[in-house]
């Protein structure tokens, strides 16, 4: 499994904000979609320094669980892009 936190501070996961102003953590599957992903969140004028991390799957997911946090995991078949503004 893969995320993205800030590249200066590893404790900082990446999140998107839903429709209803909720954060939710992208948890991938796979080394290549979480690089395309990042790949397009480069291109935004907002960008902040992200780094991929692996991480274990018990682990993120019983966190997000534990803090009441929102999470998604993004397999193979699913394609996501960025909102167009990080702000």
């Amino acid at each position: 499994m893969f995320i993205l936190t800030l590249e200066q501070t590893p404790e900082g996961v990446f999140s998107i904000v839903d429709d209803d102003g909720e954060q939710i953590i992208p948890i991938f599957e796979e080394e290549d979609d979480v690089e395309r992903y990042h790949l397009f969140l480069e291109e935004d004028d907002d960008y902040v320094p992200l780094a991929i991390r692996e991480i274990d799957y018990d682990l993120i997911v019983n966190a997000c669980e534990d803090r009441n946090q929102k999470y998604a995991i993004i397999s193979p078949d699913d394609f996501i892009i960025p909102p167009t503004s990080l702000k």
